[in-house]
């Protein structure tokens, strides 16, 4: 049995791509996208007929309804493919937006229910910004599961349980790239692998503080730079990864064994957080690497949904 099979019996594995031709071979249940991974996927020939279908087929539409209609496209076909779930970032332009990220989200799932797929096959991505848990926090009460995204400290993960979101998504090496700058000469790469990686601790207190106080929104952790963070949370809820990496798992033939336990966290020393919108954004903003990296990531896609855009129109 190879670390992809033994991984699969402890967490949900889930294929972090919009290159969804190579998902097959790593048989996942679910699978995520972003404007990133879109636009990746997208300058590769075998993609250029989804982009043209868009140009061709709805030449009159907004270049807002044109993107949202290529990205269901790629999630139409991802859900040929996995037998779980697909999720679908609205347009991170919007992140500080609740009511337009609502309105994009509805219109998400819309066209996805024009092509015959219920929502139960969906997950909303949004980033975990105060204002985009609010909206997360309206659409699950209207039955649209969310998956929130760009989340980088336990007080984005306590507000997000707080709003019953469905799933939120950890990233670990986005945590591990900025610790890595941070420290610069100062940075050992043996003494912060594995368990004692800062992304990977920062997953960990996430699942010990929700499992210690049976809080059901779903962990997926997420973002992986090597195969030993993903080994050091075996036994997450669900993790999501690249296909370069689900790869190297399959090829290993050594053993996994889970690293998080719900029983080891009841025994954590997780304390009760308690948030409102002033001391989420105080604490957040207290949080140097959090509050960077969300602007960064926020940034990131930003700038690649403008690259779609442009490939949309050109």
């Amino acid at each position: 049995m190879n670390q992809l099979d033994c991984l699969k019996q402890f967490s949900t594995v889930v294929a972090d791509t919009g290159d969804f031709m190579q998902i097959k071979q790593y048989l996942p249940r679910d699978a995520t996208t972003n404007p990133s991974l879109i636009l990746k996927a997208i300058q590769k020939p075998e993609y250029h007929y989804l982009l043209e279908k868009v140009k061709r087929s709805h030449s009159k539409d907004s270049l807002e309804l044109s993107m949202d209609r290529l990205i269901v496209y790629f999630g139409i076909e991802i859900l040929k493919i996995i037998p779980g779930r697909v999720s679908t970032e609205v347009d991170a332009r919007l992140s500080f937006d609740s009511q337009a990220t609502i309105d994009r989200a509805k219109r998400i799932v819309s066209l996805y229910s024009e092509a015959g797929i219920d929502k139960s096959q969906l997950l909303i991505k949004i980033a975990s910004t105060w204002e985009g848990i609010q909206a997360a926090k309206v659409l699950q009460d209207e039955g649209i599961n969310c998956n929130l995204t760009l989340l980088f400290s336990l007080e984005q993960a306590v507000a997000c349980a707080n709003a019953n979101v469905k799933l939120i998504s950890p990233f670990v090496g986005r945590i591990y790239d900025w610790h890595k700058k941070n420290l610069g000469p100062q940075w050992n790469e043996a003494a912060y692998s594995g368990p004692n990686d800062p992304g990977v601790q920062s997953v960990k207190s996430i699942y010990n503080y929700y499992k210690k106080f049976d809080l059901h929104t779903e962990i997926m952790g997420a973002s992986f730079r090597n195969i030993g963070q993903i080994q050091a949370l075996a036994g997450c809820d669900l993790l999501t990864i690249s296909p370069e990496l689900l790869n190297a798992l399959q090829s290993n033939q050594s053993t996994i064994e889970p690293a998080l336990r719900a029983q080891n966290a009841f025994n954590s020393d997780a304390q009760k957080m308690i948030l409102d919108q002033a001391s989420f954004q105080t604490q957040l903003k207290l949080n140097t690497m959090a509050s960077q990296k969300l602007e960064e990531g926020i940034q990131s896609f930003c700038a690649d949904a403008v690259k779609i855009e442009q490939l949309l129109t050109c």
